[in-house]
Order: structure tokens, then sequence, then C-alpha cells
């Protein structure tokens, strides 16, 4: 069932990010000659460099010379960790003095969490931390910046304060710039990093509530029947001499019991990974699960290659759920699946023609399915309008399969 993808996938592309504000706030209105509310500010936060600069001066050329003196020693890098942990705690100081007085949204950096717990694993991701670096530099250049901008607004105060608004602003925005240049998070890095670790958490929650659910069925389901099945031979084998025929009725039951049991471990293991997506890969796989749902389901697969079984299990257990809801909740008379790769992603559509009034944000099992695609660096999104159709489009990043065995 392979043919080339439509040009019709309303949903095939993920809705573009709005570029954000570099600045993270909006546009300052140019400076009046009246002071107001802004220009004073900024005249505040230029009196306050010198008084604060000096102090993180004083701090950071203390502390690191102390540290870096003793770094031969046992106790230097532990001292030299300890000063990082106070620029962290100084650049926060400064992030909201930026906030308050600057107007500019600097994001608040991670806090910084060890892999594995230990002493030393704390001082070393303490050593490396680039936040803490970045802001003793910060501390360290301010000074003779700090000297020149309260002497320059100071004086402009009895001197030329016509023109101070102008002086303050110019000044204000080289404040600006080294507050986002040095104080802010390293962009789309340390997001990234940060968007991971809270994927980690989804992923292994997700992890557990699969191993909770096997665990479930097992002794719900085949292991109760396993159990019901060895009392019954247990029976069938003491009535074996004495009253044959009932033994062999006993054996008949047994038997199938038997056959039930495989079945339900067959199910099971068909929810794990089916064996059909591991031969065959997904349109095979898809196939299948297309004939379970109770209306017409075309199924439609352009792949070159395969993608990297992680991705193609996450795929197929994707359109397996989306497929259920067709059946359970949606009333509709037909579906669809298409499935294709874009450039490195691989793109999913299931669509029916039911009544529509989906929502990933009433906590229903769409809100599942959005978890699991955004923890591998995925995409959905459903548009369900009352009355319907409902297209549901998925994205996973594409990862070519390897063969090495």
């Amino acid at each position: 069932m392979n043919a080339s993808p439509p040009s019709r996938h309303p949903g095939a592309t993920a809705a573009a990010a709005h570029p954000a504000d570099p600045a993270g706030s909006a546009a300052l209105p140019p400076p009046r000659f009246a002071f107001d509310a802004v220009t004073w500010k900024e005249i505040l936060n230029l009196l306050l460099n010198l008084p604060l600069t000096i102090a993180g001066f004083v701090y950071v050329v203390t502390t690191m010379s102390v540290g870096a003196g003793l770094s031969v020693t046992v106790v230097g890098l532990p001292v030299l960790a300890f000063s990082l942990l106070g620029c962290r705690l100084l650049g926060r100081l400064e992030r909201a003095r930026a906030r308050a007085l600057l107007g500019v949204q600097v994001e608040e950096p991670r806090p910084l969490r060890p892999g594995t717990f230990g002493f030393l694993p704390w001082l070393w991701m303490t050593l490396k931390d680039p936040v803490a670096w970045r802001t003793a530099l910060y501390l360290a250049i301010g000074l003779p910046w700090g000297i020149f901008t309260f002497t320059v607004t100071l004086t402009s105060l009895f001197v030329a304060w016509p023109v101070l608004p102008w002086l303050a602003r110019g000044m204000s925005s080289v404040d600006r710039a080294l507050v986002r240049g040095l104080l802010q998070p390293s962009d789309e890095l340390e997001r990234r990093i940060a968007e991971l670790e809270s994927d980690r958490g989804v992923v292994v929650d997700t992890a557990a509530a699969d191993l909770r659910r096997i665990e479930r069925d097992l002794h719900d389901g085949a292991q109760a029947r396993l159990v019901a099945l060895a009392m019954d031979l247990g029976l069938a084998k003491e009535k074996l001499l004495e009253d044959p025929e009932a033994a062999a009725r006993m054996v008949g039951e047994a038997h199938g019991e038997v056959k039930i049991a495989l079945q339900e471990l067959r199910d099971l293991a068909r929810g794990i990974h089916p064996a059909i997506l591991t031969d065959r890969g997904l349109d095979a796989a898809l196939s299948s699960v297309a004939t379970r749902c109770t209306v017409p389901v075309a199924v439609t697969v352009d792949l070159v290659a395969r993608p990297a079984e992680a991705i193609e299990g996450i795929a197929y257990f994707t359109v397996s759920e989306l497929l259920q809801n067709v059946s359970k909740h949606s009333g509709a008379a037909r579906a669809s699946v298409d499935v294709w790769r874009t450039d490195d992603r691989l793109m999913i559509q299931v669509r029916d023609d039911g009544r529509g009034g989906a929502d990933v944000s009433a906590g229903s099992g769409l809100a599942g399915l959005a978890e699991r695609l955004d923890s591998v660096d995925g995409l959905f999104v459903v548009a369900s309008p009352v009355g319907g159709p409902t297209v549901v489009t998925a994205e996973l990043p594409w990862r070519d399969r390897d063969f090495r065995r």
C-alpha cells in the first residue's frame, strides 16, 4: 500500500514558533525632555552600578584568587566551587535588578543537578558551570563601567541635566546588552537541556506506567488462568484411575484454557512490541491494526527505508491508540492512516469523518499521546471541530535504523 503522500495534508508541518524578542521585553520609547518613570529607573540603576560593581569585583577577585592559589591543595577546588556558587547568587540579584530597573526579562538558568549523588560529581559540575563563570566575568569587568556610569550620571544631575535622559538611555542600553550577553542562559542550549530533563521525567513515568500495566495484565489474566489450569490438571490426575471419563473431560477443558491463556499472552506481547512490526515494518503492522478497527480504515505508508526501532515503535502505538479512539468515541463511518517521511521527520496523519470535538487539553488519552511524542522531540496536533472531521497529525524525529548486530 505504498503511494506518494499527497499534498492534501493540512497539518503535515508543525506550526512555526513565533520569534521571541531577544531583549525579553517590549521596545522602550525614546527618552523625552521630561523625566518620566523609565528615565528615573535608568538613573537609579546607573547610580547603583558603582557600589554593586565594587562589591562584586571585590568578591570575585578575593574568592577566585584564594581558590586558585589553594588549588594545589585539597581545599582549593572546594573553595573555588563555593566561590562560583556565590557568583550564581550574585547573578540572580543582578538579573532581578535588570528586571526591576531596566525592564529586561531575563530567564533564570536551570539549577545545578548532578547526574549522580556525591561530593565529587557536585564539585565537578560546579567547577564547569558556564553560568557561574559568565557571571564572574560580568562582575569582574563591571567595575570600570560602574565607575564611569556613576561619575557621568552624578555629574550630569548638576551640570548637564537637560541631556541626562539621553545619556541615561544610552548607558542603560549598554547595561542591558551586558545583562543579555553574560547573565541570561546560553540561549537554545541551556533551554534545550532543561526541556530534555523535563522530558526524561515523562519518559520514566510512562515506562513505569507501562510496566505496571503489564504486571497487572499478567497477574489478572494469564497468570490467574494458568494457576486455575494447574489446579484442574491436578484434579484430573487424581481422577485418572478412578474415573477416566471425568478425567478426560477435565483434560479437555484444561486444553481449552491453555488456548485462551496463549491468546492472552500473545495479546500482551503484541501490546509490548508486536512481532509483525519487528519482522515486516510499519506498513504490515498498521494494516493489521486497521483490521481490528470497527470502521473501514485505508492505510498508506510511503517509506523507502525503516526508521529506528524506537521511533517505529512509537509510531505504531500512536496509530494504534488513535484507531482505538476512532472505534470507541468517533462515531465515524470511515478513517484513514497516512505515514510518510519529510526531510528528517516521520509524519503520521489519522483522519476520521466522525462527530469531532476531540480535545487534547481535556485530560484524555490524547494528552498522554502528546506527552509521549513531546518526550522524544515530537509534535502532536489535533484538529477536531464539533461535527467533524477529526485530523490528528503527529511528527517524530527520523533516525535511521542501525542494522549492525
